[in-house]
């Protein structure tokens, strides 16, 4: 069963996915291992909606979580953040304004901070009018996150999303609850 609309996040990145495949989706230590996080920050991250699964969320004991490829191009720019130092909340409110903006392709943007606000600069003139306030600041261009993703991806075992993953003892628990 997927989301229903009114509960599904909104897509952050939008473009041409056909070069990872159509129609596949990543389990969650696939996506882990791509994004390069532990499974307990990708569980906790999708139980509190920062980056819900776009094929297939957990249903209950023995399911699994199907990731798409945006899914996981959105994990690693998360963990590249978290790397350079800013905090979960400042991470919330910059994709809620991503998402809000509406922007079509991320991979022309470069994310800066100044390792308390995280900073869109879609222009090279804002770059410098914001290294002009002094402050010290990194910058993760999207696009090489895309490849870096996009590689990684292309080693891992990919899961058909019509598949669904229920291991030995969660097929007996519904069986006795059905009987």
């Amino acid at each position: 069963m997927n989301q229903s609309d009114e509960y599904r996040q909104d897509s952050l990145f939008d473009g041409d996915f056909s070069a990872v495949g159509e129609g596949l989706g990543y389990r969650g230590p696939v996506a882990c291992m791509a994004a390069g996080i532990t499974y307990r920050q990708l569980d906790y991250w999708a139980r509190t909606g920062l980056v819900e699964p776009e094929i297939r969320v957990a249903e209950g004991s023995g399911t699994q979580r199907l990731y798409s490829f945006r899914d996981i191009l959105l994990l690693k720019v998360i963990k590249k953040l978290i790397d350079a130092g800013i905090s979960l909340q400042q991470i919330r409110l910059a994709i809620a304004h991503l998402r809000a903006r509406g922007t079509v392709d991320l991979t022309s943007i470069t994310l800066m901070s100044d390792g308390t606000s995280v900073f869109e600069c879609t222009e090279d003139n804002e770059i410098i009018d914001l290294v002009k306030g002094g402050q010290a600041m990194f910058a993760i261009a999207l696009s090489g996150v895309w490849h870096d993703v996009e590689g990684c991806l292309v080693q891992l075992p990919t899961s058909p999303v019509t598949q669904v993953w229920t291991d030995e003892l969660s097929q007996r628990r519904r069986a006795r609850r059905a009987a």
